[in-house]
């Protein structure tokens, strides 16, 4: 532990949780550079001006994740709550 001398053990889970929220919003800001219809970052097409791209917007929208969770249930241990709230 030569150089590192002033970093605790104690502080490894908060530099995980940082870098996985840094990851995150790194994710989040090159998903909507390179995917989102309405950002524009090429100078010819920002010169079009407002695009009625209706099927692209949704395409965006409705990404594979939200299509993923659509039908489930909005509980995080199903199986669990339901063994505790429902009568046997």
């Amino acid at each position: 532990m030569g150089g590192f001398r002033w970093v605790r053990p104690e502080v490894y889970p908060l530099f995980a949780s940082v870098g996985v929220a840094v990851g995150i919003c790194g994710f989040q800001l090159v998903r909507n550079i390179c995917g989102n219809p309405e950002v524009r970052v090429i100078k010819e097409k920002r010169a079009a001006g407002i695009l009625d791209n209706f099927a692209e917007g949704e395409k965006y929208a409705q990404h594979s994740l939200r299509k993923f969770v659509r039908n489930k249930s909005p509980e995080i241990m199903p199986g669990l709550n339901s063994f505790f709230s429902d009568p046997q």
